[in-house]
């Protein structure tokens, strides 16, 4: 016996039903399960359809999917990081290292000044607010993407969301960063490092709100064939 094409919507739906909301990750439970249940058919081929699911169901033990989409989320961020660390890479290569070492020896100049402490804050403040714009317009493209298209994917809300996350944990940090700003200004080091810290944030931060965004479907069409259909 063959799982139909009807059985299998309704195996999306049970996905959905079990807090499976990433079509993705649907369609990795639905192939599994279909399979599943086609070997159950094959031993006891009296059993229903919904006999047969509940009995591959339970192989997934106490807490049902939420295992399997935990480690596919972890696994889905950590190829995030990967690209956004490839895309990282090349701000450190030849042509952009160039802007990179302008921003770093900028940055440097800027904090050696008398004026060192109100510079300290203006970088800090333009990536703050530009951090805040971008991840409200991520929000809104990110909206209207789902109004296109019922289908949610975990690799596209990590692009349109996970630079969300990094810029509200930079915000978080601001009164932390104000304490630190009256301790670096004598300190040549400390100054050093301050620069190469801010660096490395616009660097990130770029990459995460603007580049990875705009490669975005570049990198869904990669990941899944099936985007596209």
């Amino acid at each position: 016996m063959k799982v139909t094409p009807s059985q299998l919507q309704d195996l999306y739906a049970f996905t959905r039903n079990h807090y499976v909301y990433h079509y993705d990750l649907q369609t990795e439970l639905v192939d599994h399960l279909a399979n599943d249940i086609e070997s159950i058919w094959q031993e006891n081929p009296k059993l229903s359809f919904e006999e047969a699911r509940d009995q591959s169901f339970k192989k997934f033990g106490v807490f049902g999917f939420m295992d399997v989409v935990e480690q596919r989320q972890k696994a889905m961020n950590k190829r995030y990081y990967k690209y956004l660390l490839s895309e990282l890479k090349q701000w450190f290569s030849i042509p952009k290292i160039i802007i990179t070492a302008t921003l770093f020896v900028t940055f440097f100049t800027l904090l050696q000044t008398s004026y060192a402490k109100y510079f300290f804050f203006i970088i800090f403040g333009v990536l703050a607010i530009w951090t805040l714009f971008r991840s409200i317009q991520l929000n809104r493209e990110f909206r209207k993407r789902k109004e296109i298209s019922s289908k949610k994917w975990l690799l596209e809300e990590l692009i349109f969301k996970q630079a969300g996350s990094i810029g509200i944990i930079f915000l978080s940090q601001f009164y932390n960063i104000s304490m630190w700003s009256d301790v670096f200004i004598s300190n040549t080091k400390l100054v050093l490092l301050t620069a190469a810290i801010f660096t490395l944030l616009y660097l990130v931060n770029y990459i995460s709100f603007r580049v990875i965004p705009n490669k975005a479907e570049d990198l869904l069409n990669t990941t899944y064939p099936e985007y596209s259909l």
